[in-house]
Formats: C-alpha cells, sequence, structure tokens
C-alpha cells in the first residue's frame, strides 16, 4: 500500500478553514497592540514571506504562541549553528514558481507548480545567534485609555 500523496492546495485549504470555524482567522487584528498575529513572518534570512505563507505561518504562530518573526527549515538551523528542540513540529509554507517544459508541440512552455517545505520558528530553535530572535512590541491596551504614541500621530496628521 502506497501512502497517499500529499496534496499542498488541500493542506492550506483545510488549514485556514480550521482557522475560521475555531473563530480566529489568522488575518483578523487584535485589539492589542504587538502580538505574533501581527508580526510578519520572515525568512531565516530577513526576507519576509508573502502571499498565502503570511497566513499559514500567522495561523502557527498564533496556535503556538510564538513570538518571533523567523522562520526556517531544520537545515538553515543547523548551518546557523540551532538546533531543533527535540519534539517540535514544524509548519508548511508553499513555494510557487515554473518550471519550462516542451509541450506536444516541441514549443517550450511555462507550467506552474506548487511545492511544500517545512519551516520551524526561532522559538522552536535554541542555540541561534540573538538577531534571529527578534520580538515584537509588547501589547498595550488601545483601548479607552489615553495612548501617548497614538495621541502624538494623530496630532501630527492633522486628524
Amino acid at each position: 500500500m502506497t501512502a497517499e500523496k500529499f496534496d499542498v492546495y488541500s493542506h492550506v485549504t483545510n488549514q485556514i478553514i480550521a482557522q475560521i470555524e475555531a473563530g480566529t482567522p489568522p488575518w483578523r487584528k487584535p485589539w492589542t497592540g504587538g502580538g505574533a498575529s501581527v508580526s510578519l513572518p520572515e525568512r531565516f534570512n530577513g526576507e519576509a514571506y508573502r502571499g498565502i505563507n503570511i497566513l499559514m505561518l500567522w495561523a502557527t504562530a498564533m496556535a503556538k504562541d510564538y513570538s518571533s518573526a523567523r522562520w526556517m527549515t531544520f537545515n538553515q538551523a543547523k548551518q546557523l549553528g540551532g538546533h531543533v528542540r527535540k519534539g517540535e513540529k514544524s509548519a508548511t509554507v508553499v513555494k510557487y514558481g515554473t518550471v519550462e517544459r516542451e509541450d506536444e508541440n516541441g514549443e517550450e512552455r511555462q507550467i506552474p507548480y506548487a511545492k511544500a517545505y517545512r519551516v520551524f520558528n526561532a522559538d522552536q530553535i535554541e542555540g541561534l545567534p540573538a538577531e534571529f530572535y527578534i520580538l515584537p512590541d509588547p501589547p498595550r491596551d488601545l483601548g479607552t485609555l489615553a495612548d501617548p504614541a497614538l495621541e502624538a500621530f494623530f496630532a501630527a496628521s492633522d486628524a
């Protein structure tokens, strides 16, 4: 019996549906400042993730209460001198691209593909240099109390 092939499209769809059904869609801003859900996920090299990967990593960070914005593969962590703690589970991200193939008429065509790979949050990895543990601003109450930073922003905007 062969193992069922991993379907990246179903995985992405199922994760988003699960978040919606739980009442915590990852794109909904909480009413406090800071927090993992508002930090844009970044690769180990500081490059921001794009597209669906932002939602996928936000959902994982919220569910696991990760505070770091940095994500990397097992091998990237190892190359940087870190090690993933035993028992930690990875998150799935998707690489989209195209590959050039010859069609039945002998013409070169760009064929799109989606490939899944696994990453770990820096909070799951020990031994990395300090700059990999990027923390968001601490949460603050944005309710009815006066906030000097917000007051200064609105004063500067002539609102």
